[in-house]
Protein backbone atom coordinates (compact mmCIF):
# COMPACT_ATOMS: atom_id res chain seq x y z
CA UNK A 1 0.00 0.00 0.00
CA UNK A 2 1.08 3.58 -0.85
CA UNK A 3 -0.21 7.14 0.29
CA UNK A 4 -1.88 8.52 -2.98
CA UNK A 5 -3.43 11.70 -1.88
CA UNK A 6 -4.82 14.23 0.91
CA UNK A 7 -8.22 13.58 1.08
CA UNK A 8 -9.06 16.87 3.06
CA UNK A 9 -9.19 18.38 6.67
CA UNK A 10 -11.41 18.59 9.10
CA UNK A 11 -12.02 21.76 10.90
CA UNK A 12 -14.22 22.28 14.45
CA UNK A 13 -15.57 25.54 14.77
CA UNK A 14 -17.76 27.74 17.40
CA UNK A 15 -18.66 29.77 14.36
CA UNK A 16 -19.44 27.64 11.23
CA UNK A 17 -20.70 30.58 9.62
CA UNK A 18 -17.81 32.65 9.45
CA UNK A 19 -15.38 30.03 9.14
CA UNK A 20 -17.11 28.64 5.55
CA UNK A 21 -17.43 32.46 4.17
CA UNK A 22 -13.40 32.79 4.86
CA UNK A 23 -13.22 29.66 3.15
CA UNK A 24 -15.49 30.40 0.05
CA UNK A 25 -15.16 33.93 -0.02
CA UNK A 26 -11.59 34.71 0.92
CA UNK A 27 -10.03 31.65 -0.14
CA UNK A 28 -12.28 30.95 -2.88
CA UNK A 29 -13.18 26.91 -2.28
CA UNK A 30 -16.80 25.92 -3.24
CA UNK A 31 -19.71 24.80 -0.60
CA UNK A 32 -20.69 21.87 -2.02
CA UNK A 33 -22.37 18.29 -1.42
CA UNK A 34 -22.70 17.31 2.01
CA UNK A 35 -23.74 13.58 3.61
CA UNK A 36 -26.72 14.13 6.01
CA UNK A 37 -24.79 13.65 8.89
CA UNK A 38 -26.66 14.28 12.68
CA UNK A 39 -24.42 17.42 13.27
CA UNK A 40 -23.89 20.74 11.69
CA UNK A 41 -21.50 21.45 9.02
CA UNK A 42 -20.23 22.25 5.42
CA UNK A 43 -18.22 20.42 2.95
CA UNK A 44 -15.87 23.12 1.21
CA UNK A 45 -14.53 21.92 -2.35
CA UNK A 46 -11.06 22.81 -4.98
CA UNK A 47 -12.55 21.31 -7.94
CA UNK A 48 -14.41 17.88 -7.46
CA UNK A 49 -12.28 17.11 -4.68
CA UNK A 50 -13.83 18.21 -0.79
CA UNK A 51 -10.36 19.25 0.71
CA UNK A 52 -11.98 20.95 3.58
CA UNK A 53 -14.66 19.51 5.77
CA UNK A 54 -16.18 21.87 8.51
CA UNK A 55 -17.94 21.10 11.80
CA UNK A 56 -19.82 23.26 13.92
CA UNK A 57 -19.21 22.24 17.12
CA UNK A 58 -19.56 25.03 20.46
CA UNK A 59 -18.84 22.08 22.67
CA UNK A 60 -15.80 22.72 23.61
CA UNK A 61 -13.66 26.07 23.48
CA UNK A 62 -10.97 26.25 20.68
CA UNK A 63 -7.81 27.60 20.36
CA UNK A 64 -5.47 29.38 18.16
CA UNK A 65 -3.23 27.04 16.01
CA UNK A 66 -3.73 23.20 15.02
CA UNK A 67 -1.85 21.56 17.41
CA UNK A 68 1.18 19.69 16.55
CA UNK A 69 -0.60 20.06 12.52
CA UNK A 70 0.77 23.89 11.77
CA UNK A 71 -1.12 25.10 8.79
CA UNK A 72 -3.01 23.86 5.48
CA UNK A 73 -1.55 25.08 2.18
CA UNK A 74 -3.17 25.05 -1.43
CA UNK A 75 -1.65 25.83 -4.63
CA UNK A 76 -3.46 29.13 -6.32
CA UNK A 77 -2.59 31.24 -9.49
CA UNK A 78 -3.64 34.71 -9.66
CA UNK A 79 -1.28 36.48 -6.85
CA UNK A 80 -2.75 40.18 -7.42
CA UNK A 81 -5.72 39.19 -7.54
CA UNK A 82 -5.65 36.65 -4.29
CA UNK A 83 -3.77 39.63 -2.51
CA UNK A 84 -6.61 42.40 -3.76
CA UNK A 85 -9.15 39.65 -2.58
CA UNK A 86 -7.79 39.34 1.07
CA UNK A 87 -7.04 42.92 1.03
CA UNK A 88 -11.43 43.58 0.22
CA UNK A 89 -12.54 41.30 3.07
CA UNK A 90 -9.64 43.03 5.43
CA UNK A 91 -7.97 40.11 5.90
CA UNK A 92 -4.66 40.22 7.45
CA UNK A 93 -1.52 38.16 5.56
CA UNK A 94 1.80 37.75 5.09
CA UNK A 95 3.77 37.53 2.10
CA UNK A 96 6.73 34.92 1.60
CA UNK A 97 9.27 33.88 -1.14
CA UNK A 98 10.74 30.41 -0.66
CA UNK A 99 14.80 31.36 0.03
CA UNK A 100 16.17 30.33 -3.65
CA UNK A 101 12.78 28.76 -5.19
CA UNK A 102 10.02 30.04 -7.77
CA UNK A 103 7.53 29.64 -4.98
CA UNK A 104 5.69 33.10 -2.96
CA UNK A 105 3.67 32.09 0.08
CA UNK A 106 1.00 33.91 1.35
CA UNK A 107 -0.13 33.23 5.63
CA UNK A 108 -3.76 34.04 7.05
CA UNK A 109 -5.49 32.66 9.11
CA UNK A 110 -9.22 31.25 9.46
CA UNK A 111 -11.98 32.47 12.34
CA UNK A 112 -10.60 29.53 14.05
CA UNK A 113 -7.32 30.47 14.13
CA UNK A 114 -5.72 27.71 11.77
CA UNK A 115 -2.92 28.45 9.57
CA UNK A 116 -4.02 28.61 5.77
CA UNK A 117 -0.72 28.71 3.18
CA UNK A 118 -1.33 29.56 -0.20
CA UNK A 119 1.82 28.52 -2.72
CA UNK A 120 1.52 30.69 -6.04
CA UNK A 121 4.36 29.23 -8.39
CA UNK A 122 3.97 32.01 -10.81
CA UNK A 123 2.74 35.72 -10.09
Amino acid sequence: MAISTLEHVNIRTPDLEATRRFFVEVIGLEEGPRPAFGFPGAWLYCGDTAVIHLIGDTSRPTREGSGTVDHVAFGATDFAGFVDRLERHGTPYEVRDVPGGEIRQVFVHDPNGVKVEINFRSW
